[in-house]
C-alpha cells in the first residue's frame, strides 16, 4: 500500500482535503494497535496489517479494513473509492456515522466483560496439551498449517508439563520441533538467527525478516531444552543466536535493536540466498560440492532459482560416514567453510536494520541471556545481558518511569505492561544468575510500580495501558498469547517467582487474582494461554525456596548451586548471599551456624532444619526428583 497508494499524489491529495491522516508504528504504539485491530476483526471478520481505520475525531471508529488496491479490483473496493464515499457519508448522513461508531463503542465495552465464575484446575492444563497434540505435525514439526511460526512460549509449556507430569510425548513434541526449527531454513545456518516464521511446513521458506523478540524467546526455549535433555545441539543453537544478536544487534552502548528487513535491493530473501557456483568459488570444488550436497544448494534452487541453506532431514555426522569422511575432521571443515561464507556474505548489501531499541523486547533478551549464562556457566553472556541493563536504565527510565523506545537519543512513549513485565523478567534471571540483590530490589520496585500504573482495582488483572497513558476508547486486559506472550501471563509467571524470592505474599495474591480474571478465557482456549498455563502450572507445583549463607570456595556447595543452576527447575528458587536485608525480610536474619556455609530450605510454608551437612541439603531440595549433577 505504501508504493502503490501513499506515494501517489493523487491519493494522498484525496486523503488530505477529507482526512487528517496519521501514521501509527505499532512497536511505538502498541496500545493503538491492539484496540484498532480488535475493531477490524470485529467489523470484517479478520485482521492483519496493512490496518487502515477511519474514525471519527472523538476516535470511534466507523470504517476499518485490511489492504485496499488503489483502484477496485476482482471485487475488492479500491482506496480512492473508499476515500471520496467515506467523505461522502460523513457529510451527508452524520447519523448513519453516528450510529455505526455507537455499535462500534458498545461492542469493545462487551469485550472487557470476564467470566470470573470459572475455577482453573488440573484438567485445563491437560486439555491445553491435548489440543496442542491434535494439531502438531508429527512429520514436520511445528503446529497447524502453513505459515508456521515458532510458538516458543508453547515449547516451553510442553517442557514444563513434560518435566511435572512425566509426560514423553510432550518432551518429543518440543524436541522435535526444536530440531526440525534449527534443521529448517527458518534458521540462517551461515549467520544465525532465526526468521519470523515459514511460509511452508517444513519450515524450509522463510518470511526473510529477523525479530529481536523472537530470538530472546527461542533463547529462552532453547536453553530450558538443553537443561531438560542435555543435547548438545540445543546448546549449539542457543550460543550461535547470541553470537548473531551481540553481533549484528546489540547498540554499542548495550541496548539491543528491534529487527533485520526481510528484503535488499528490492528483492526478499535476496541477502541470504546461494548459487552452487557462489558456494564453489568460495570453498573450491571439492568441499564446496560437499557443502552443497549437505545443505541443499542446487542448480534448480529451493526457492525462486536460488537456495535457501537448510539441513532437512540431513544429519552431518550420517553425512559424513556416508561420505567416508572422518567425523570430527569435516565438521572442522564444514565451520571453517561457514565462517569463510559469512565473510563473503557479509559484503553484500544488506538488509535495512530497524535501530530501535524497545524496552519490552530487550527485557526478553535480557532474561534469555542472563539464563543462558548460568545454564552453559560462561560469565561473558552476562556481561552483554548487564550491558543492555545499564543502558535501559540509562536512557529508557524517564522520572522514575518506564519508556517504550530509544532511537538515536530520542525516547518516546510511557511504558505499557508489556514494558514493565518483560523487564522484571529480565531482573530476577539476572539475580538468579548473578546473586546481586541489587536486581532483586530493583525487581521489587519495578513489580510494585507495575501493580500502581496497571492494576484494575475493581475487577482484578493488568491493563495493557498504565493509568498515565493516553486513554484510548477502552482501557485493554490482554491474557491471549499471540507471537509474543501476553503481559499479564509474563506478569503472572514472574510475580509468583518473585514473591518465593522476596517473601512478598502481596505479590502471590495478585497472581491468584490475575488467575481469577482471565478463568474464563483461559478454559475457553487454554492453547492460546500457554505462557499463563506455565504460571498456573508451577503454582500447583511444591515450590521450594532455598537461602545458602554462602562460602565461595566450598565445593560441594557450588554442587548444590550449579545443580539447580544448569538443570530444569522452574520450582526451585534460589537466594545465595551473606546478607539480605529488608530486600528479603524473611531471610534478613538468617546467617551461618557454627562460622560454616549453611543451607535453609523451605517449602509449603514450611522450612526444614538449617543445615552445614551439605549432603543433606541435597538430599532436602532434591528429594524425589531426578537430577543430573554436574561436578
Amino acid at each position: 500500500m505504501e508504493r502503490e497508494s501513499f506515494e501517489n499524489e493523487e491519493i494522498a491529495r484525496l486523503l488530505n482535503e477529507r482526512f487528517i491522516s496519521i501514521k501509527v508504528d505499532r512497536e511505538e504504539r502498541p496500545d493503538i494497535d491492539s484496540i484498532y485491530m480488535l475493531v477490524c476483526q470485529m467489523m470484517t471478520g479478520h485482521g492483519g496489517w496493512p490496518l487502515n481505520i477511519f474514525m471519527t475525531p472523538e476516535k470511534v471508529p466507523f470504517y476499518a479494513g485490511t489492504y485496499f488496491p488503489r483502484e477496485s479490483r476482482y471485487g475488492m473496493p479500491g482506496f480512492k473509492e473508499i476515500i471520496i464515499n467515506l467523505y461522502e457519508q460523513y457529510k451527508k448522513n452524520p447519523e448513519q456515522i453516528n450510529h455505526v461508531s455507537q455499535q462500534v463503542t458498545e461492542a469493545l465495552k462487551k469485550t472487557q466483560e470476564k467470566n470470573q465464575g470459572q475455577k482453573l484446575d488440573d484438567h485445563t492444563i491437560h486439555r491445553a496439551f491435548h489440543l496442542l497434540k491434535n494439531s502438531f505435525d508429527f512429520t514436520y514439526g511445528g503446529f497447524g498449517k502453513e505459515p508456521k511460526f515458532p510458538m516458543p512460549h508453547t515449547l516451553s509449556f510442553l517442557l514444563m508439563y513434560a518435566k511435572y507430569y512425566r509426560n514423553d510425548d510432550a518432551l518429543k513434541m518440543a524436541t522435535k520441533t526444536l530440531d526440525a526449527l534449527a534443521d529448517g531454513g527458518i534458521y540462517d545456518h551461515i549467520g544465525f538467527g532465526f526468521a519470523r516464521y515459514s511460509t511452508d511446513r517444513k519450515f524450509l521458506v522463510p518470511h526473510f525478516e529477523k525479530m529481536l523478540y523472537d530470538n530472546a524467546l527461542l533463547l529462552i526455549t532453547y536453553t530450558e531444552a538443553y537443561q531438560m535433555t542435555k543435547d548438545p545441539r540445543f546448546k549449539q543453537i542457543a550460543e550461535e543466536i547470541m553470537t548473531y544478536v551481540t553481533r549484528d544487534m546489540q547498540h554499542p552502548e548495550g541496548g539491543f535493536y528491534s529487527a533485520e528487513d526481510a528484503d535488499s535491493e528490492g528483492e526478499e530473501g535476496r541477502f541470504y540466498v546461494w548459487r552452487p557456483d557462489e558456494i564453489k568459488n568460495i570453498l573450491g570444488e571439492q568441499l564446496g560440492s560437499l557443502f552443497c550436497e549437505l545443505y541443499d544448494i542446487s542448480e534448480h534452487g529451493n526457492f525462486e532459482g536460488n537456495s535457501i541453506p537448510n539441513l532437512i532431514g540431513k544429519n552431518v555426522t550420517t553425512f559424513a560416514k556416508q561420505k567416508g569422511l572422518h567425523v570430527d575432521h569435516f565438521m572442522k571443515d564444514i565451520a571453517e567453510a561457514r565462517k569463510k561464507l559469512f565473510n563473503k556474505r557479509e559484503m553484500r548489501k544488506r538488509p535495512f536494520k530497524d535501530n530501535k531499541i524497545l524496552t519490552a523486547w530487550n527485557g526478553l533478551m535480557i532474561a534469555g541471556m542472563a539464563l543462558a549464562a548460568r545454564t552453559f556457566n560462561n560469565n561473558r553472556y552476562i556481561h552483554y545481558a548487564e550491558k543492555a541493563i545499564n543502558f535501559i536504565e540509562k536512557n529508557l527510565i524517564i522520572d522514575d518511569r518506564l519508556m517504550v523506545r530509544y532511537r538515536d537519543g530520542e525516547v518516546k512513549e510511557k511504558g505499557f505492561l508489556d514494558d514493565y513485565a518483560f523487564l522484571l523478567w529480565g531482573y530476577i534471571e539476572l539475580y538468579q544468575s548473578t546473586f546481586k540483590l541489587e536486581y532483586l530490589e530493583k525487581a521489587k520496585k519495578l513489580a510494585n510500580q507495575m501493580i500502581q500504573l496497571f492494576w484494575d482495582q475493581k475487577e482484578s488483572g493488568f491493563f495493557f495501558s498504565g493509568a498515565d497513558n493516553e486513554q484510548l476508547l477502552i482501557r485493554q486486559k490482554e491474557s491471549y498469547d499471540g507471537a509474543l506472550p501476553s503481559g499479564n501471563s509474563v506478569a503472572a509467571l514472574q510475580l509468583l517467582r518473585l514473591a518465593k524470592l522476596t517473601g512478598e505474599y502481596t505479590f502471590e495474591e495478585k497472581v491468584q487474582q490475575i488467575f481469577d480474571t482471565f478463568a474464563g478465557d483461559i478454559a475457553e482456549y487454554p492453547n492460546g494461554h500457554t505462557m499463563m498455563l506455565q504460571a498456573i502450572l508451577l503454582s500447583r507445583q511444591t515450590l521450594k525456596e532455598i537461602v545458602i549463607i554462602y562460602d565461595k570456595d566450598n565445593h560441594k556447595l557450588k554442587k548444590i548451586i550449579h545443580s539447580i543452576q544448569q538443570n530444569y527447575h522452574p520450582h526451585l528458587h534460589l537466594l545465595v548471599g551473606e546478607k539480605f536485608n529488608e530486600v528479603v525480610p524473611f531471610a534478613s536474619e538468617y546467617q551461618k551456624i557454627n562460622g560454616l556455609p549453611t543451607v535453609y530450605v523451605c517449602e509449603n510454608f514450611r522450612c526444614h532444619q538449617p543445615t552445614n551437612d551439605l549432603d543433606q541439603a541435597f538430599i532436602q531440595i532434591f528429594n524425589n526428583e531426578k537430577t543430573e549433577n554436574n561436578d
